[in-house]
């Protein structure tokens, strides 16, 4: 289905339930999806009624100069992201009877409930109704992320800041997957690298991450959670 028309309530609150969960429009990190979506809006939303969009624009805002070298297919609409289907319920008053109807099919697969049937079989049927319900209440939930922006913060303007990006990236830790990245000025001629990262938060220890990135004492000076989002 993609986003509806931004210009309207209904394509903004599509964006709003969208980047509520997300950074950006599609992956982990800043891209053409992004821009075309940015550029489709007037404006900011306005943070009272859409907060997750406004903070999702203003944090596409601060990559306006490099819209042109951010990686993706430019021609794209944005229509094209966004959900695949509609998740608004089109008449809420049918929503029980859909309940119903999956009660119903969980039954069925079991066999039908008919009073013909004689006690064994519908033993049977309830035993057989109740493992399939376990077993489906049973699932394992998906781990729960996050998704962090750093700032990494070298000794002074000589520092070899490629030489540092690779030794940050060649740590490696189960649950920590590594994002875009990028050179922001400070002062001086001196450059931080702001770096996107994705952490299973019961495997990442985003302050252990920190120590083992200072450990490169050569050429990192500190670090700092600039942004921190459940995904």
């Amino acid at each position: 289905m993609g986003f509806a028309d931004f210009l309207t309530d209904a394509g903004v609150s599509m964006l709003e339930s969208w980047v509520t969960t997300r950074s950006y429009i599609s992956g982990y990190g800043p891209s053409q999806a992004d821009v075309a979506s940015f550029k489709a809006l007037r404006g900011p939303p306005k943070v009272e009624k859409y907060p997750h969009a406004w903070r999702w624009y203003k944090h596409v805002a601060s990559y306006q100069s490099e819209f042109s070298s951010l990686p993706g297919d430019p021609s794209k609409a944005y229509t094209t992201y966004g959900p695949e289907k509609s998740e608004a319920t089109l008449n809420p008053k049918d929503t029980p009877k859909i309940a119903d109807a999956e009660e119903e099919e969980d039954d069925d697969l079991f066999g039908s409930d008919d009073e013909s049937e004689d006690e064994e079989a519908k033993k049977k049927r309830e035993e057989n109704l109740a493992a399939y319900k376990k077993k489906k209440e049973g699932k394992a939930k998906p781990a729960a992320k996050s998704i962090v922006t750093m700032d990494v913060k070298p000794w002074d303007d000589e520092t070899d800041m490629k030489q540092l990006e690779e030794n940050m990236r060649s740590i490696e830790i189960d649950g920590l997957t590594w994002g875009a990245s990028k050179l922001v000025p400070l002062a001086f001629g001196i450059k931080k690298l702001q770096v996107n990262l994705v952490v299973e938060d019961e495997k990442v220890s985003i302050d252990d991450l920190q120590q083992q990135i200072e450990g490169d004492e050569d050429h990192v000076q500190s670090t700092d959670v600039a942004a921190m989002q459940k995904l």
